[in-house]
């Protein structure tokens, strides 16, 4: 008992270093906004929105807009508990304060998980799209390549790996600003010749052509457009200035609502949605009516930095939430541990072993079945939101005095939120894969609680014990 509390009080005063020096190095406001850029808009978004699109038709961008609220709010209420009382842990921390040590277990341990898996599906459609210029070489090559330089980007410490992640953020950025920029330019007739008659009421006419059932179904898919939002909330800590964390988010936000919505509407008006296909990034197809030379090329080679940058992000949260589980003795405590430099260079080890396993498990299982779980890592990080919206509504109820910043529209918000995301995710249950992946997901969720409830059990009992 006297090791326990020993522990628990080296613990609390690493955190308490750590929140109060930022670790080893300091972000500005701007560049947590452009790595909340990197690790939220992914090769998911240039891919995959060519299924929204099918699915909801021009009513896509209703999703976009409902979903881009709805990160809002998730946001707020991360910025709100990390202003008020800022935590490494982030999020599962105070999950763990307002609703005990379980909800802490699951949130961190939901996190992680899918966090592993979007690495594994990420790395491999990276070498899938190297593949397209060196169709020779094995596929597992660029995989092993791409992760090594992951984590090599990793170990050159916060400050790089802000640094770097920033750069994505901005190639990303700019990619989509051009390509508003070029729909602006077709739009007002400003350059041409223009391939075939556009008329911008093509884009309303018919607004809902699948009806509510569509929008419902395809909601899901614009979530996963946001997923990767929690990364603001983890690196927040090394922020120079903790207040900004509001700032930062509010602002990458906006820009990603903006720059999603009109890029899906030019997509839109130079193509019919009627002949966008799943099978091909809706971007290329859209271009394709200019005959622009090599835009398949171009067009990979961004899809490549965005699957790496998220890819990157992903890593490094994971693996601070897997420290934040150890100094609580939610995972084993040597994982708790830093060298010199900063680096949780045990739980960047384990976190690289569950990749690989990962990874393992995507080349020898059947491709729908890995499928299923891939979508079910995307379904977990949207249902982590649920907890953190709670968490938020529980925590404002205690300490409604020490909160400078307060999430808007407060409680309505954060119930509005809870409620679009559960409709979300129950849409998913219509399509086969969605569906899978949801029943996936809450299984995952169940097991993850049972371990929770068995490790309170354990604890309980080895303190009765010593006790006695």
């Amino acid at each position: 008992m006297e090791n326990d509390l020993t522990f628990k009080q080296v613990v609390k005063q690493k955190k308490a270093d750590n929140v109060e020096s930022g670790g080893h190095s300091k972000l500005a406001w701007w560049q947590l906004s452009l790595i909340g850029m990197g690790a939220v808009i992914g090769a998911g978004f240039f891919l995959g929105t060519g299924l929204s699109i099918k699915v909801a038709g021009p009513a896509i961008l209703i999703n976009y807009a409902i979903a881009g609220l709805t990160t809002y709010f998730v946001f707020s209420a991360i910025a709100e508990m990390t202003v008020a009382d800022p935590q490494p842990g982030s999020f599962r921390t105070y999950a763990r304060k307002a609703f005990g040590n379980s909800m802490g277990f699951v949130s961190g341990w939901v996190y992680w998980l899918a966090g592993v898996f979007i690495m594994s599906s990420e790395s491999v459609a990276l070498a899938t799209f190297t593949g397209f210029w060196f169709p020779d070489v094995p596929i597992w090559i660029f995989t092993v390549c791409y992760v090594a330089l992951a984590f090599g980007i990793i170990l050159l410490g916060v400050n790089n790996f802000g640094k770097i992640e920033s750069l994505f953020g901005i190639i990303k950025l700019s990619t989509l600003i051009i390509f508003i920029f070029f729909g602006l330019l077709i739009l007002f007739h400003m350059i041409g010749p223009q391939p075939h008659r556009l008329d911008v009421r093509n884009v309303w006419n018919p607004l809902v052509p699948n009806g509510a059932a569509g929008m419902w179904e395809a909601l899901i898919f614009t979530f996963f457009s946001f997923g990767g939002i929690e990364v603001l909330g983890i690196a927040s800590t090394e922020l120079k200035n903790k207040n900004e964390v509001q700032k930062a988010g509010s602002t990458m936000l906006m820009a990603l609502v903006a720059v999603y919505i009109l890029s899906i509407f030019f997509v839109l008006y130079f193509v019919s949605w009627t002949k966008i296909d799943e099978s091909e990034s809706p971007f290329i197809t859209a271009l394709s009516i200019f005959n622009i030379p090599f835009i398949g090329s171009i067009f990979n080679l961004i899809i490549i930095s965005a699957a790496f940058s998220t890819m990157v992000a992903a890593l490094f949260s994971v693996t601070n939430i897997l420290v934040s589980l150890a100094e609580d003795r939610d995972a084993p405590n040597t994982l708790a541990g830093r060298n010199r430099e900063g680096l949780p260079l045990k739980s960047l080890m384990v976190t690289g072993l569950a990749l690989g396993a990962s990874l393992v498990l995507s080349f020898i299982m059947p491709g729908k079945l890995y499928e299923y779980i891939t979508t079910a890592a995307g379904v977990l990080l949207i249902l982590n939101w649920v907890i953190i919206l709670s968490t938020q509504i529980k925590l404002r109820k205690r300490e409604e005095r020490i909160r400078t910043f307060k999430m808007p529209g407060y409680p309505y918000s954060s119930y509005f939120g809870i409620a679009i995301i559960l409709l979300a995710v129950s849409g998913g249950m219509i399509g086969e894969t969605q569906r899978r992946g949801v029943l996936i997901s809450v299984g995952l969720i169940l097991v993850i609680f049972l371990v929770s409830i068995g490790k309170k059990k354990r604890v309980f009992s080895r303190d009765k014990v010593n006790n006695s």
